[in-house]
């Protein structure tokens, strides 16, 4: 008798279950997918409903009897599913990061079972921005690389003096341009239909610099200076440069430019008084050319001092530029860490110095040219 009862109510449990399920199934849309919303997938951020998101963007669609998806288009990109994050109440999914050619700001969904589903639903297509070129300088007709994202077709890049460079070669993240004959220097601007962009630094910067012997001014090595270069010569991309040619044995000191203020009375003085207040708002920039690799030894960069200190900031290598022109950029700051003492402001000028002393024996030719500090964005 025991044992009768504990059945039949076990199977009254079965009964109300199934009721409850067939309930439940019914309010569920009579079993067809539905999507109810699409919000952000943040947990803290639950609440946060969308109409439309950005490329490459991980967003969550709530709905019912959505597990048996198969594809989701978001305009005419597909997007990559994956099957542990597909429930029958929700899709975690991440938006193409391709730009669609075919805007209709629906989302498509695809069931294994024929049906299909469509839901107004927005992709936010990204502006260009631009990082930074390869080179910042560059010679009318010459071929210079931007670097950024979201650079689609149909684009143009824009010289200061209202000028357009051709488009040789194009994908997302790199434009590579022709320099336009009557570009001057100044920001460059990237367009496409979805917006643009300005460079936070100048093309063919002509602000001032500490190093760049234009005209030569400095305690040491004039022979190195470049004004007329030869066949065998890197050509000039502002002016005069710097070329060192010379094998350098480990530790061996080798001072290629510069001095203290009183034998640079112009060029040290160009570091602004806001770059040693507020360091963290500045770039240290210059151009260099490897025509052999810098593959030893220590490049040491000394500016912005009030006194003769050897051991600032040392740049390491390797580098090879395989005989090209590149700009580098290191924040400012970084070099101020490497100060024996806190920068302070001085009217007369600073002790700026080029020096190369390091270990491991160097068979060096390399150019340098435009050494200077310039804030990190242009207001």
């Amino acid at each position: 008798m025991k044992a009768k009862k504990i059945l039949t109510y076990l199977l009254g449990l079965f009964i109300l279950s199934t009721c409850l399920s067939c309930s439940e199934e019914e309010q569920l849309n009579d079993g067809k997918p539905r999507i109810r919303y699409v919000r952000v997938t943040q947990p803290t951020s639950k609440d946060s409903l969308l109409v439309g998101a950005f490329q490459a963007n991980q967003i969550a669609i709530i709905g019912d009897n959505l597990q048996n998806t198969v594809a989701i288009w978001f305009n005419d990109q597909k997007a990559n599913l994956t099957p542990t994050y597909i429930t029958p109440n929700s899709i975690i999914v991440t938006t193409p990061s391709k730009v669609p050619l075919v805007i209709n700001n629906t989302m498509r969904l695809y069931f294994s079972t024929g049906d299909s589903l469509y839901y107004g639903f927005q992709i936010y297509i990204s502006k260009p921005t631009i990082s930074h070129m390869d080179c910042e300088y560059g010679n009318a007709n010459d071929i210079v690389v931007i670097n950024g994202n979201y650079f689609y077709a149909p684009i143009k890049v824009g010289f200061e003096g209202n000028v357009l460079g051709e488009i040789v070669e194009l994908t997302d993240q790199v434009i590579k341009v022709r320099v336009p004959e009557n570009a001057q220097p100044g920001q460059i601007t990237v367009t496409t239909n979805f917006g643009e962009a300005k460079s936070n630094f100048l093309f063919r910067d002509n602000r001032p610099m500490f190093i760049d012997s234009d005209p030569y001014e400095g305690w040491w090595n004039a022979n190195y200076v470049v004004t007329n270069p030869g066949p065998n010569d890197p050509p000039k991309i502002n002016g005069n440069y710097i070329r060192y040619q010379k094998f350098t044995g480990a530790w061996s000191w080798n001072e290629l430019a510069g001095g203290p203020a009183t034998a640079m009375p112009n060029h040290s003085k160009n570091i602004p008084d806001a770059a040693i207040l507020k360091p963290e708002d500045y770039y240290f920039k210059f151009e260099v050319n490897t025509v052999k690799p810098y593959s030893a030894s220590l490049i040491r960069f000394n500016m912005a001092l009030t006194s003769e200190y050897n051991d600032q900031y040392q740049w390491k290598p390797p580098l090879d530029t395989k005989g090209l022109w590149r700009t580098i950029s290191i924040p400012f700051e970084e070099i101020v860490a490497t100060f024996p003492n806190k920068p302070t402001v001085n009217a007369a000028g600073y002790w700026c110095r080029l020096l190369i002393q390091g270990p491991g024996d160097l068979d060096a030719d390399i150019c340098f040219d435009n050494l200077r500090i310039v804030p990190k964005v242009i207001k």
